[in-house]
């Protein structure tokens, strides 16, 4: 058996996902792409030693932040874990909100040769997807969604082939995966999202952000998340400490949504409302789904 643990930001993945694993003698894979590299860790949210309970934990703090990681990279590491873990009797959960991710790990998404990365950080939006309008001129990806717009382009300069041509991208690999997703009421959620962004401000995430900024770092691995770049306009003074904040908080309001699009769309998700007063109770209740369903 195979657990993916999805959903939004700040929706409470990472503590399901070590409580399930204590249950179920798991162990536990990152399916985020921001956790994979090293010293990005207010920004990106990501467990800490103590969060960890002594669970086993996979593919986080594996590249600096100057190296290349793609959607084949993680395909091929989190196989190798699923097998390892599974060949143990053990029990792989993977658990993060990047869609691809999970989809190129678990699903017979085929890449055709190695995948180079590509730099358009110097590119606004509207030139990233006139390329993509270019050679695929088909896409029905939105221009602001740009991790999207970038990763179907890489797509395509990599593969010769849009991106929805992976039509074998949809069957499943494995025989028993259990896809959980979190959600809450949306002013919930978008509330617990601002106050996730203010305690990564009180925990050092400026301080985080001033670190790769002075050492120049630009690379996709920094550029990319919701936080370091925002921060990087406030170090130029091209916005006040008050805006850029505001501006993480809205644009990871706005992420959480389009998690939720991606998700319902691409897998067969089963969603539970988390109960964040009780977050016992939404742990035993999805304990029971697997369970009953086993």
């Amino acid at each position: 058996m195979i657990i993916v643990i999805a959903g939004p930001t700040a929706v409470g993945k990472t503590k399901l996902s070590v409580e399930l694993a204590k249950k179920l003698n798991g162990e536990v894979i990152n399916a985020d792409s921001t956790q994979i590299y090293k010293e990005m860790n207010i920004g990106t949210a990501k467990i800490t030693e103590e969060e960890k309970c002594g669970i086993v934990h996979h593919l986080f703090d594996i590249k600096d932040v100057n190296e290349d990681y793609t959607v084949y990279d993680y395909q091929i590491d989190c196989r190798k874990c699923i097998k390892d873990i599974l060949d143990r009797k053990k029990v792989p959960i993977l658990v993060g909100g990047t869609g691809l991710y999970i989809k190129a790990a678990l699903y017979n998404y085929e890449f055709k040769h190695e995948e180079k990365n590509y730099d358009f950080s110097n590119l606004s939006n509207e030139e990233v997807y006139n390329k993509l309008k270019e050679l695929d001129p088909n896409t029905d990806i939105h221009i602001n969604n740009r991790k999207r717009v970038e990763r179907a382009l890489t797509y395509i300069i990599n593969n010769g082939t849009s991106i929805k041509d992976n039509s074998k991208g949809n069957q499943l690999l494995y025989d028993d995966v259990k896809f959980i997703g979190l959600t809450c009421d949306r002013d919930v959620l978008y509330n617990r999202i601002n106050k996730r962004v203010d305690t990564m401000i009180d925990n050092g995430l400026i301080e985080e952000a001033k670190y790769f900024y002075n050492k120049k770092i630009y690379s996709k691995a920094i550029m990319t998340p919701i936080c370091y770049k925002e921060l990087f306009n406030y170090f130029d003074n091209k916005l006040n400490k008050e805006q850029s904040i505001d501006l993480i908080k809205q644009r990871s309001r706005k992420y959480a949504k389009r998690q939720y699009t991606w998700f319902n769309h691409q897998i067969p998700i089963v969603w539970f409302d988390v109960n964040f007063n009780n977050f016992d109770e939404t742990i035993e209740k999805v304990y029971e789904y697997i369970k009953k369903d086993c």
